[in-house]
This record gives C-alpha cells, sequence and structure tokens, in this order.
C-alpha cells in the first residue's frame, strides 16, 4: 500500500502499487464478462477527443494502453478541431447506440473552433455508458447518496480507495476539500460525506483557509496551484491526498520541467501521517478506476441485456357514468411516454424508436438478445360468429391486458393487428377496442400510426409495375437489346447484380461473367415471357372502393405500342396484399426478404411461375419494409404495453398480428407472464389460421383461447329479428329472453368444440351489457362448461377498465397452469383438397366441398409445381359457419363450394376461395367520414369510434 520515507513521519500512499492491485481485479472482472458474453465479446471503451491538445494525447494513450493490459477494447475517436456541436452530439448518439460501445469519455476540455457546450455534450451520454462519471444524472444519484446506482467519477472515486487503504476512520472525520470543481472537489465533498465524514469545502474565497485546513483529519487538494498548502496549514498527523499536477521549471529535470502538486510536499511529509505523491499518487487511480467503471458498465450491460426488469406503472383510470363515447374515454387519459413505457417493460433505450411521444417502434434486436429466455403463456381471443351487434372482442383482448397488467400485476403485452383506414373511413369504424378498454391514443391507432400499411402498398404497387413494365420491354426488344439494358457496362465492365445471380442458379447456369453467356442461355435469362392471363397481382390501395373490383390498364401504353394490348385487371385493398400476409408471418428480416423473393405473380406461357425475385425486385421491396417489420408499441388505457403489428384481413388472408410482434412479446413476459393475442372474428376464421398457419411458422404453441360472446349476439343467432342501423333495438335484446337464447347458444357451442379439436381450453368471456339478467348469463356460463369449456366468466371491461375483466384473467392463469395439449388439424402432407375437406368437415361443419373446374384446374397445377405441402388459407364470409352469410347459429347439412384456388408462395399458403368473397370493399350509402372531421383550433380528430 504504501512505504515510509526514510527519516520522516508519513507514509506515502503510492497510487502505482495501489492502481496496479485494482487494474489486476479489473482484468479478473473482465474474464468474468467474457466467459458470460462470449469468447468474442469484451467491454468496449471509446474515447472521443475533438482537436488535437498534446496534453489531451498524452492522456489517451495511457488510458489506451492500460485497457488493452485488463483486455478491455479500447477505441480512440479523434473529430478535428472544426468540429461542431451538432456533429458531436450526432457522434455520441450512435455510440450510445452501439451495444459494443459499453463506456464512452468525452475528453476534456474541447478543442474546437466551432462554438460547443461541453455540460450539454457530457449530458448526451448515456448515464448508464458514462464511466466518467460526469453525467446530471450520475452527478445527481452521487448528490443524492445513491452510490450503488451510478457510476462515480473516476479521480474522487480513486481517491477515497486511497484513503480507505490507509485505515483512517473516515466516519467521524473532519475532512476538508479544497477545491470545488466538478470534476473532483464537489464530488470528492459528496463522496466523503456519504462515507460519513464531516466535510468542509474550501476554494479560492474561503476566508482564513488555513484555520479551515488545519482543521482536517482528511485533507484532500486539488485547486490547481503548486504548493499552495503550506506546512504549517496540515494538522499533525493529517491525511493528505494531492490531485494537483503543476508543471515548473527544473533546471536539474532532464527537460528543464518537472511535475508538482498542489501541497508542499518536502514539508507536508513531515508533518502527515499519509500522503500522496506527485505524479505516482491520485494520477494512476484515476486511470484503474476509469477501468474498472468501465468493466462495470459492461456488466452490467450484460445483466440489463440477459434479464428483464418489468416495473410497470399502471395508470389510474377516471370512470365516468354514463360511460362516454369512445373518443371521449380515450381522451380522458393521459398518455404515459412511450420510451418510459419501454424501459418499464424491460426494452432497452436502444431497442426502442419512438415516433413522438405516444407510439414507437421496437427493434428485431430485442428478440436476439432475449432469444434464449423462457416465453410466456401464449392466449389468443376469438369471437362467435359476428352480428351487426358486435360482440368486442377487441375490447375484451384490451380489458384483459389491463387486468392482468394493471390489477393483477402481471407481465402481459396485448398483441393486436393494424386496422386499415377503409374499414375506418367506410362503415366498421376504429379497432381500438371500446369503453375504457382502449388502446391510446385511438386516433393515432386508427390512422397512419407509423406508415407500415403505407409501405406495403408502396411496395406491393412497385412489384405490380415491375410486372407490367416487363412485359412491355419484353415485347418490344430483342434478346442482344434487353441483355444489354439489363445487364448494362459500368466503366467498360459488366456484371450481374446479386439478384440476378440468383436468377441464373435458378435456370441451371452456373456462370457468373455476363460475357461467357451463349445465346440460348442469354434467352433463357432475359424472357421471363409472363402469360398475362395467369397475372395474380394486383395494385392495391387502403380505400374502400368498390369502383375498382374491375379496371383495364395500359391504354396509353397499347396507343404506341399496339403489341402491348390493355389488359384487365383489379384493385384490391392493402391489407388483403401477399405484402401484408408476409409481414405478419415473417419471423426476422432475413426470412421477410426470403418469402418476398418467393412470392409468385403468374405463370410464364409455359407454365413456370414466376417469382419476384425472378422480376429483381426483392432487395427493393425489402428496403421499401424494413421499418414495417418493427413491431409499433402503443399502450392501453391503464398504461400496459401494447404490440399493433400488421392487420390481414381474416376472411380474406389469414387475419392474425405478426409473428415477430409475438416472438418478442412472450421474451419480455418471461413464464410468469401472458401474451394476449387477438384472430380475427371466430374459430372458424382467424382462430383455425391462427393454429394452422400462423403456430406452423413461429413454433409456437397456444396455452388457451379466450371466447368472447354476448347474450344479445346468441339471442340473434337464436333467430331473433334483424338489427337495422339507426333503429332502437327490438325488446327480444333488451329484455330477458331465456328461449331465444338458449337456441342460440348452439353457435357458441360449436366454436367451444372448434377450439377444443387444436387442444385449447376454452375460456368464455361474456362481454355483459347493463340490459343482460343474471338468469341470462348463469344460463350460457351452464351450458359453455357442459359443452366442454374451461370456464365462463362475465366480465364489464367497456365500463370498468381491467377491473371488469379480472376474473377472466384468474380464469385464464387458471388455464394456462396445465401444459398445452396444442395440435394442429391436419398434416401437411395431405392432398390440398382434403385439407380444405377437412377444415368444411370438422370447422364449418360441412358435408362435403366441392370445386368448380377452374379450382380443380388451380390444384393440379399448383400440387405439380411444388405447393402441395403447404397449409390451407380460407377466403369465406365471416357471418356464418357457412359460405352462406344469411345462415346463423349453425349450418348444417351444406356442401361448401370452391371457386378458386391460389398460392400465396411468399407467405407460405395456398389459398381457396369459397363463394363471392371481395378483395376490395365498398363505400356505404353513408360512410363513417361523414363524421371525421378535425378541430382547426385543438388539432383534435373528430368522429371516429
Amino acid at each position: 500500500m504504501g512505504s515510509r520515507n526514510e527519516g520522516n513521519a508519513a507514509q506515502l500512499l503510492d497510487g502505482k502499487a495501489i492502481s496496479k492491485e485494482s487494474l489486476q481485479n479489473t482484468a479478473a472482472l473482465v474474464r468474468e464478462y467474457v466467459s458470460r458474453a462470449g469468447a468474442d465479446a469484451k467491454p468496449g471503451l471509446t474515447i472521443v477527443q475533438v482537436g488535437d491538445r498534446s496534453d489531451s494525447n498524452v492522456y489517451i494513450r495511457t488510458k489506451l494502453k492500460t485497457a488493452d493490459e485488463v483486455g478491455i477494447t479500447a477505441r480512440h475517436i479523434k473529430l478535428p478541431n472544426t468540429t461542431t456541436e451538432s456533429e458531436l452530439l450526432s457522434e455520441l448518439d450512435q455510440l450510445d447506440r452501439a451495444p459494443d460501445v459499453h463506456g464512452i469519455i468525452l475528453q476534456l476540455p474541447l478543442d474546437s473552433h466551432e462554438p460547443i457546450d461541453s455540460a450539454k455534450a457530457t449530458n448526451s451520454i448515456s448515464p448508464d455508458k458514462d464511466v466518467d462519471g460526469l453525467s446530471l444524472e450520475n452527478s445527481g444519484k452521487l448528490a443524492r447518496g445513491e452510490l450503488d446506482d451510478c457510476f462515480l467519477p473516476c479521480t474522487p472515486k480513486g481517491v477515497l480507495e486511497l484513503i480507505r487503504r490507509t485505515g483512517v476512520q473516515i466516519a467521524g472525520s473532519q475532512a476538508v476539500v479544497l477545491g470545488r470543481s466538478k470534476i473532483v472537489g464537489s464530488p470528492m465533498a459528496e463522496l466523503l460525506i456519504w462515507s460519513n465524514a464531516t466535510v468542509t469545502i474550501c476554494h479560492s474565497r474561503t476566508k482564513n483557509i488555513d484555520a479551515m485546513v488545519r482543521s482536517a483529519d482528511i485533507l484532500v487538494v486539488a485547486i490547481g496551484k503548486a504548493n499552495f498548502v503550506k506546512v504549517d496549514w496540515i494538522k499533525p498527523g493529517a491525511v493528505v491526498i494531492d490531485c494537483g499536477i503543476n508543471v515548473v521549471e527544473d533546471p536539474a529535470a532532464p527537460n528543464g520541467r518537472r511535475l508538482i502538486g498542489d501541497v508542499d510536499f518536502e514539508q507536508a511529509v513531515k508533518v502527515a501521517s499519509w500522503i500522496t505523491p506527485v505524479p505516482g499518487g491520485v494520477g494512476p487511480m484515476t486511470v484503474a478506476m476509469l477501468m474498472q467503471n468501465t468493466a462495470e458498465a459492461a456488466v452490467r450491460a450484460l445483466g440489463k441485456r440477459g434479464n428483464v426488469v418489468w416495473n410497470l406503472s399502471p395508470l389510474k383510470l377516471q370512470l365516468k357514468r354514463p360511460v362516454p363515447s369512445d373518443i371521449e374515454a380515450a381522451r380522458s387519459q393521459t398518455p404515459k411516454d412511450i420510451s418510459r413505457l419501454a424501459l418499464e417493460i424491460g426494452l432497452l433505450p436502444e431497442e426502442i424508436e419512438p415516433y413522438g411521444r405516444t407510439k414507437g417502434k421496437v427493434t428485431l434486436d430485442a428478440y436476439q438478445r432475449l432469444k434464449d429466455h423462457t416465453n410466456g403463456k401464449y392466449v389468443v381471443v376469438v369471437g362467435i360468429t359476428p352480428t351487426p351487434l358486435g360482440e368486442g372482442k377487441s375490447t375484451t383482448a384490451i380489458g384483459l391486458a389491463q387486468a392482468f397488467g394493471a390489477h393483477l400485476r402481471k407481465p402481459v403485452v396485448a398483441c393486436v393487428r393494424q386496422p386499415s383506414q377503409g374499414p375506418t373511413f367506410g362503415i366498421k369504424g376504429g379497432a381500438a377496442g371500446g369503453g375504457y378498454s382502449q388502446v391510446i391514443p385511438m386516433e393515432e391507432f386508427n390512422l397512419h400510426l407509423t406508415g407500415d400499411i403505407h409501405a406495403i402498398t408502396a411496395a406491393n404497387n412497385l412489384l405490380a409495375a415491375a410486372i407490367d413494365a416487363r412485359i412491355l420491354h419484353e415485347s418490344t426488344q430483342s434478346d442482344d437489346a434487353l441483355f444489354r439494358r439489363l445487364v448494362p457496362p459500368k466503366k467498360d465492365k459488366r456484371d450481374f447484380s446479386a439478384i440476378q445471380l440468383r436468377r441464373l442458379k435458378k435456370l441451371g447456369i452456373e456462370k457468373t461473367n455476363p460475357n461467357e453467356l451463349t445465346k440460348e442461355e442469354v434467352h433463357q435469362y432475359v424472357r421471363l415471357d409472363i402469360d398475362p392471363q395467369t397475372i395474380s397481382w394486383n395494385r392495391v390501395l387502403d380505400t374502400n372502393d368498390q369502383f375498382l373490383r374491375e379496371i383495364t390498364i395500359g391504354l396509353s401504353v397499347a396507343k404506341e405500342k399496339p403489341q402491348v394490348p390493355p389488359r384487365q385487371t383489379q384493385f384490391d385493398i392493402t391489407v388483403s396484399s401477399e405484402i401484408m400476409a408476409v409481414l405478419a408471418l415473417a419471423t426476422s428480416l432475413a426470412d421477410m426478404r426470403e418469402k418476398f423473393g418467393r412470392m409468385v405473380i403468374g405463370n410464364s406461357k409455359a407454365g413456370v411461375p414466376i417469382t419476384a425475385d425472378d422480376l429483381g425486385v426483392t432487395g427493393a421491396l425489402t428496403v421499401l419494409m424494413k421499418d414495417a417489420i418493427r413491431p409499433n408499441i402503443m399502450q392501453t388505457l391503464e398504461g400496459t404495453p401494447v404490440f399493433v403489428h400488421a392487420g390481414p384481413f381474416a376472411n380474406i388472408a389469414h387475419g392474425n398480428s405478426s409473428i415477430v410482434a409475438d416472438l418478442i412479446a412472450l421474451k419480455l413476459v418471461g413464464p410468469d407472464g401472458f401474451v394476449v393475442t387477438e384472430a380475427g372474428f371466430g374459430s372458424d376464421i382467424g382462430m383455425e389460421k391462427f393454429c394452422n398457419i400462423k403456430c406452423r411458422y413461429s413454433g409456437l404453441v397456444a396455452d388457451a383461447a379466450v371466447m368472447v360472446a354476448t347474450v344479445r349476439a346468441l339471442k340473434m343467432h337464436g333467430g331473433g329479428p334483424a338489427v337495422t342501423a339507426g333503429t332502437p333495438l327490438a325488446s327480444e335484446y333488451t329484455q330477458e329472453n331465456i328461449e331465444l337464447l338458449q337456441k342460440g347458444f348452439c353457435n357458441l357451442g360449436k366454436h367451444i368444440e372448434n377450439a377444443g379439436k387444436f387442444g385449447l381450453p376454452v375460456i368464455v368471456a361474456i362481454n355483459r351489457f347493463h340490459t343482460d339478467t343474471d338468469q341470462e348469463i348463469e344460463l350460457i356460463r351452464t351450458l359453455a362448461l357442459e359443452h366442454g369449456a374451461f370456464d365462463a366468466v362475465a366480465c364489464t371491461h367497456w365500463a370498468d377498465g381491467g377491473k371488469g375483466a379480472v376474473d377472466l384473467a384468474n380464469a385464464v392463469a387458471r388455464a394456462t397452469e396445465s401444459p398445452s395439449k396444442f395440435k394442429f388439424l391436419y398434416d401437411l402432407q395431405m392432398p390440398l383438397a382434403d385439407k380444405m375437406r377437412t377444415i368444411a368437415q370438422q370447422v364449418y361443419g360441412a358435408t362435403d366441398v366441392s370445386f368448380t373446374d377452374e379450382a380443380k384446374e388451380q390444384l393440379q397445377r399448383l400440387t405439380a409445381t411444388g405447393f402441395g405441402q403447404l397449409p390451407v388459407c380460407m377466403a369465406k364470409t365471416h357471418l356464418s359457419f357457412s359460405h352462406d352469410a344469411n345462415v346463423k347459429g349453425v349450418a348444417k347439412d351444406f356442401v361448401l363450394p370452391i371457386r378458386q384456388v391460389w398460392v400465396s408462395a411468399g407467405a407460405g399458403f395456398v389459398g381457396a376461395m369459397v363463394g363471392t368473397i371481395s378483395k376490395m370493399p365498398g363505400l356505404p350509402t353513408r360512410p363513417a367520414f361523414f363524421d371525421i372531421d378535425l378541430d382547426p383550433e385543438t388539432m383534435l380528430v373528430q368522429g371516429l369510434f
């Protein structure tokens, strides 16, 4: 620790020796980190320097050398002295986001010709990476005594270690700190205070400073004046720590200069009990503490990356009676900042990209960090067959999440689809839930959100444009001309792009030099020879517009190029695009890219499927969708997290939110938590596809199904009178009617049966209205249990928020205590027709299926071209178990007609069109947009519901 100077009273505190011991401990900590993080991982320290000050260069070289000795990867970023403040802040921000950088030092003073606020720059560094301990947050925690939750400034931390090595009792001692700088003096005083010393801070304007200093049992000097402290200022037996470094002229020194401290060392050593030399005292300790802080930062980061700390702070509801409109209820709550919510549920700062204050994107890095963690319970919420009265499925999913998170204090994430703007402005309205169980802000949720659907529109239509452009160019150019334009010379050299090489490989051409292709190989390469009659890829728009269901394109081109005739096509609504299905079923960015490449847009005239990869557009589609692949994060009215991602229609596509959102959510909630996801419509639509398609591709296993029903909807299935919008409900729906309810229960009973075929325990959520009687609720509960439900629970979450779904949440928790018995309905090796027949008979209750001649031919072709082992996606009305939307209750004795079959090769399923289903909804006589407006004074959206 130290040695006595010959003939003097004071012992030397040898900073070099003590720092060496500290560095050995740090090296051991680094080795421990590497053993946990992996052989290729090391703690990372980055030193940012502005300018080229010689003294800074010396300090930096010492830090870099020491870092290397203990196994820390240190990097020096030297910015020019022309660096602006914004450029420096940008550099620091990038380092803050880099997961391999654990510590950041901004070397002070800054040497720039441009004005830079050094305090602003220092405070821009994340407190978790501020290993200098100088940021406001770290300084504030030190001031409050939260020493275990901050990084201590390196010099004061080193000084405290030196004092402890003397064996002098700090608690109760009189300590004087001479100097009040933010880097040494002030934090040193705070450290001594929290070590229970009685501390006095002196500075250049302190009166009777000698008398003040003379009272010190422990004296720390950091005033920056050579030999400022005289021997007669020092109390005999005091511990003296000299932090000063001053250069003085000394003809006897090798270079004519030497370093001395702020204390007259030659005299002070005669009266002090312990004293630090200059150099060799505090300096080495400062560097050692920097290394220790960096290693500790890496270990903390590893802990955060490896563990999810769930610390959710729910928002309190202010319930009103009667329950106000959905938008009024939504606006009664002030959402928490989305970055705060992300941290509360265990996401790291670099894993969230805010889009304003109330919504954001979650990076896929979160899954990579947590992929080895145990999943939470996976619960799917579905409904009975929909009626105009509404069942409140979305509302129940949100209410259940609020119950788990805000009331039972369980980790929970709700994963829901993003609504299309077509229905929002058309007839359905919003899809954020309702009453006091909503996603907020509901106008953000229901409108553009973060632009994912617009990205899908752009990507889909880029591919559509590429198809027709390729037909045009192949129709009007020779093989040689096409080849010259497809593989143009650049600086007298021709090269294939990566996607072009993939096409060559697909064709069996192994050559990579364009000049080596034969004429036949050139012909094979440049001619897709698309058959316009087989094109299945349509343009899309996120607007309901029945006038785009049949259109003619290419009229202007045909006038100039008669060899390219116009063709008949149509617009679909964006959410029916295969791009949307791929987004929802992709498990990663790379997987999404591969799926895009496999998308089939039609056939060649020889019957060969043509893909997006053949058209060379896969990479561009991925670029357009690079942000859309990241789930959106929002919150409920009670401040619980919601992942909003993807929105395929359930009656046209597979009707579920994204796999990547569920994957991340299940890891975040952990084994004690729940992920509540919603499948579109009933068990025959969204839930069947959730199980047979989504769970196949995700590899996830569902634990339970929540089946949402209402008394009045079941009455309609029992033969209740028709409901007309804008007219009062018939008395059958507002008064007790046991007979009608009992007749209609058959619909719920069939849905419970369907869920059981997938091995899922069913909890019936009876979404209660004020007109429902206890006898009606009890009847549903009794019949549900008789039909195999695990439980049936009445809920009031629409009026009461999560509190009204606590019983439901408890029932779900009980149902998921047993291991999952989840299973698929069919084997992928079955012929496509048999898979469709299995769904029709087992789920819909059909006696058989029938196929049009067109559908039979399509099945044969898809099987012959290798698509026979894909799962199937039935496009069927959601309003009935059968293909006839007018048949309520349970349809019987019917044959399901399949009129058309197609492949979504990228998404990974074969679609079957049942009856007549349009992929482009229309607008009603009075669309919802009549009520939607913007208040120019408050900028609040009006009329959403």
